[in-house]
């Protein structure tokens, strides 16, 4: 609501683009499996679940940016599916992280959109307006990631065709530094400098969002924002000391929510998926 300079109040309106959703880190074991003896990363993602159902408005696409199982084993990747299944009605769009299983993945979740005919799981698809690109980092049976000149030549490729759209380029390993040591040196240790290069020749690429830091990191990236989310269940440790040993914590977890304005331009929200009281009007 806003005022004409009177005292009558007008409404504006309000148009948004797409509402995309984004998940992280979800970890999910066996039945009964807790991570570390202690997480229990199913329930804090029923409890992410909770959080997108309650949002005031639907949102358009959910993405889950790696990480999804524990081991991908098909048994997790089942579990997973039972407990997405309260939000199926939502466009979800997944993607590999350093704990999963590309083929696995792709025999649990056959209605993902195609993925690269060399194996990538990288795919490109519309959400109304925008465009949504996806990129594979992941390197078999290692924690760091990786961009190849295949991956990247197909990104650039892709970004010109679509280069009247905005674009939301989705990643598990980020590209950039976070200062948390022991993350960093598990990141994405190829490619980086020539993924920042293709970013820069698309002014288009409003956003890249990623996950595995298990924090939400902010920082820019080839003139464009790059948002890592938080772990829907547990956090890793904030220590900037040089060499800090990698720890975890259960602070909080969350979620992210990126609207773009009728401009194109990305907004990003943090959202907590534990319960709260409210909301409660203003008096």
């Amino acid at each position: 609501m806003e005022y004409d300079g009177k005292c009558s109040p007008t409404i504006r309106t309000r148009t948004i683009m797409p509402l995309i959703v984004q998940l992280s880190d979800t970890h999910i074991s066996r039945p009964g499996q807790l991570a570390y003896d202690r997480v229990d990363t199913s329930t804090f993602l029923r409890q992410a679940v909770t959080a997108v159902q309650r949002l005031p408005q639907r949102p358009d696409a959910v993405v889950i940016t790696g990480d999804l199982v524990d081991h991908g084993q098909a048994e997790e990747y089942a579990l997973l599916q039972e407990l997405l299944a309260p939000i199926r009605d939502i466009p979800l769009f997944l993607l590999p992280g350093n704990h999963d299983n590309r083929d696995t993945l792709r025999h649990a979740f056959p209605a993902q959109p195609a993925w690269m005919a060399s194996g990538y799981a990288q795919y490109s698809v519309p959400l109304g307006p925008m465009q949504l690109v996806v990129l594979d980092t992941v390197v078999p049976r290692r924690d760091q990631g990786a961009l190849c000149p295949e991956r990247l030549a197909w990104l650039d490729e892709t970004l010109h065709q679509c280069r009247e759209r905005p674009t939301l380029i989705a990643m598990h390993h980020p590209p950039f530094r976070t200062l948390i040591d022991g993350m960093d040196d598990i990141g994405l240790l190829e490619g980086a400098e020539v993924l920042e290069a293709i970013i820069q020749r698309h002014p288009q690429v409003q956003g890249l969002i990623s996950g595995h830091v298990h924090r939400h990191v902010q920082t820019l990236f080839g003139g464009t924002r790059a948002v890592i989310a938080p772990s829907t269940a547990h956090q890793v440790a904030l220590d900037l000391s040089p060499g800090a040993p990698l720890a975890w914590t259960l602070e909080p977890p969350g979620i992210l929510l990126h609207a773009f304005t009728p401009q194109g331009r990305l907004v990003t929200h943090q959202i907590t998926t534990l319960s709260f009281a409210g909301p409660f009007p203003f008096q």
